[in-house]
């Protein structure tokens, strides 16, 4: 009789997994890096700096027809930060990455709650910041709609970083965080076309029980026909920034063209081009592009808009690339980039550098590895601007990075 039970319960089992799907997988991504003037240009006198740091992911999803649950741990280790018999992690970066469900609504309408992803489009604005160990995640409520070819996502957010805080003030400002949001993203694909419209307020709490709201609207059309592609953003900021800074004609432009000459070979070349402060004292003609994925813009090695460059002179940005693929396994990218600033330096200065990238990336059975290398040719306008000068300054600016990445699939 024990056994019957037990049968049944098994078969219960199966038609509980029969109706909904369980996933678990994790990530595993050690990367060592060389910087020798990443993000700043490095003195002659000043060390290198050389570390190497993980990334380790857990991943949970469970998926039934009426919502979808979702959670990531992770861990980001930096080699040697613990000594080997603490019993405490000093670091304090464990965290959940991820934590969302996602419950279906009626045809076409769900919502999704929870800390979470926001990535639209190119990732300009809005973007996971994958490259980033920590990445980058929202608490938010989402409220979506999808049918044929047209997306609608609502995202609301409000944030708090202390229980019962006294008339709601939220401490957390560094880096533009928000203590508001409200995002409305629409997609609509015409064929070839994929067209989207952004509308997006930003909330900053100035110290006191004022807010800065700071709006953002843009479009972002994709179009592939054959071998061409043409990507393009328009973008304008206005309202206010942190501490009530009035924000005035802020703009982000670019076109991205690309041509896919073989199988093996494709080509790219554009230009962005972003506002600089401009405006008088209290007030700023500056863009900033929030949330996205910026270290995929302007350079690898992360000299604008990486938690720098917030309020300064704005950019132009002229780059040209290439892409090969070496085998079925591997391929290589090289990417040219030329700027400036849109504004000019105090020094009359507009002339800020050239970068060059180089990425290699080799897939192997169950994982692959990826080698980077740039480089800065660091113009007159690039020492004004990171206040160093160009007698003291390194001959090289450089930085070099190797990245092992295994993804590995537990249940599915």
């Amino acid at each position: 009789m024990k056994k019957q039970y037990v049968i049944l319960g098994l078969l219960l089992s199966c038609l509980q997994f029969a109706q909904a799907q369980f996933t678990l997988d994790g990530e595993f991504r050690p990367r060592t890096e060389y910087l020798h003037g990443f993000g700043n240009l490095i003195p002659e006198a000043s060390e290198p700096d050389f570390f190497t740091v993980t990334r380790a992911r857990l991943n949970a999803g469970y998926s039934t027809e009426s919502y979808k649950i979702y959670m990531s741990i992770q861990d980001i280790l930096l080699w040697g930060e613990n000594p080997q018999i603490i019993h405490s992690d000093k670091n304090n970066k464990f965290d959940l990455f991820e934590a969302w469900a996602e419950l279906q609504l009626s045809k076409g309408w769900s919502t999704k709650l929870g800390r979470q992803v926001l990535s639209y489009d190119d990732q300009r604005i809005l973007g996971g910041l994958d490259w980033a160990q920590q990445g980058r995640n929202h608490d938010a409520a989402l409220i979506k709609y999808a049918k044929g070819g047209f997306a609608l996502d609502l995202a609301l957010a409000f944030n708090q970083d202390d229980l019962g805080a006294a008339g709601n003030l939220y401490a957390t400002t560094a880096l533009f965080s928000y203590k508001t949001m409200q995002m409305l993203h629409l997609n609509q694909k015409f064929g070839n076309l994929s067209a989207s419209l952004l509308a997006m307020n930003t909330g900053y709490q100035n110290g006191t029980p004022g807010v800065s709201n700071l709006q953002t609207f843009g479009t972002h059309l994709n179009y592939k026909k054959g071998a061409f592609g043409v990507a393009a953003n328009a973008y304008i900021q206005t309202g206010e920034r942190l501490n009530e800074v009035d924000v005035k004609g802020a703009y982000d432009l670019s076109l991205d063209l690309s041509y896919k000459a073989s199988e093996k070979v494709s080509f790219g070349a554009g230009v962005e081009v972003i506002s600089g402060n401009d405006a008088d004292a209290g007030e700023t003609g500056a863009f900033f592009p929030l949330y996205g994925t910026n270290h995929k813009f302007n350079g690898l090695m992360d000299y604008f808009y990486v938690g720098n460059h917030a309020n300064d002179i704005g950019l132009v940005d002229i780059h040209v690339g290439a892409d090969f693929k070496l085998s079925a396994t591997s391929n290589l990218s090289v990417n040219l980039l030329n700027f400036s600033g849109e504004q000019e330096l105090t020094s009359g200065e507009k002339s800020l550098g050239t970068e060059l990238d180089l990425v290699f990336a080799k897939k192997f059975k169950g994982y692959s590895l990826v080698l980077g290398y740039s480089q800065m040719f660091a113009a007159d306008g690039m020492y004004d601007l990171k206040g160093v000068t160009k007698a003291d300054a390194a001959d090289g600016q450089n930085w070099a990075w190797a990245m092992l990445v295994i993804k590995p699939k537990f249940i599915n």
